[in-house]
């Protein structure tokens, strides 16, 4: 039987080899130099949550159902760099309801020199500028506070133009009083179905959760709640953690002036 001659490789097949793995090195390389430089979540025992890594200012948002809150313990608190530098409270809800630890809670986080800001929970299906005037009865904002901010997260079975108008009706209300544009916080979920790209001039502060590194929101985004299962001296309840998108300058600019 004749042997079989071997085939000879040209020096363009070779070529092609060599391309294919060279380009296939590079991109191995670009993905570990690329992902190893990322910012990601760090797991904090104290805090028994994780924190988005890269980010200055954190911050937690409470209300009646944090029960009786030890202010001082939470200004004292600190793990590595992490501490609680501002605090979204709850005020009203609705066109009547106060939360009953409004008062305390903003009243003990100012003497604790506790950056603080108040929300108002909105009630589709109530009119926008009753629920405002049961805000601005209750807060007084001055000078070094946040913002005034709207939650609005349930539908209650009303129309997205309903829900729409009235939250505009709060927004310009509230907005004429305090003389600076208030803070929509909502989920990405309700954001995307029944807000994006109707209230794009306001500031968003935005829930997102299991996120490593920012939320996954086309509008620029002023404040992220990561997560709501953290721990903070002070508080024995669960509580929501928050930070803010920019540096201490930025954050400073943002309080009310």
């Amino acid at each position: 039987m004749a042997r079989k001659r071997k085939k000879k490789h040209s020096p363009l097949n070779y070529f092609f080899i060599i391309i294919f793995w060279l380009a296939f090195a590079c991109t191995i390389i670009y993905y570990i130099v690329h992902y190893s430089t990322q910012p990601a979540d760090v797991f904090y025992p104290d805090f028994q949550t994780t924190i988005p890594d890269g980010y200055e200012i954190h911050g937690i948002d409470v209300s009646k159902y944090q029960n009786i809150i030890n202010w001082k313990e939470v200004k004292n608190m600190q793990a590595d760099d992490i501490k609680i530098g501002f605090a979204f409270i709850k005020a009203t809800e609705g066109e009547g309801n106060v939360d009953n630890q409004f008062r305390r809670n903003w009243l003990q986080a100012e003497q604790q020199n506790i950056c603080k800001g108040a929300y108002h929970f909105f009630i589709a299906g109530k009119s926008g500028r009753r629920q405002a005037a049961n805000f601005i009865e209750i807060v007084n904002l001055k000078k070094g506070d946040l913002p005034p901010v709207i939650d609005i997260e349930k539908t209650f079975g009303v129309s997205p133009i309903e829900i729409k108008k009235e939250v505009a009706n709060w927004l310009t209300v509230v907005e004429n009083y305090y003389h600076v544009k208030p803070v929509i916080y909502t989920n990405i979920d309700f954001y995307n179905t029944y807000l994006k790209n109707d209230f794009d001039d306001y500031p968003v502060w935005i829930a997102h959760y299991l996120q490593p590194v920012n939320p996954r929101i086309d509008h620029k985004w002023i404040f992220w709640q990561h997560s709501e299962s953290g721990r903070v001296n002070g508080i024995k309840a669960p509580v929501d953690f928050n930070v803010f998108s920019g540096d201490s300058t930025e954050f400073k600019n943002f309080l009310i002036q």
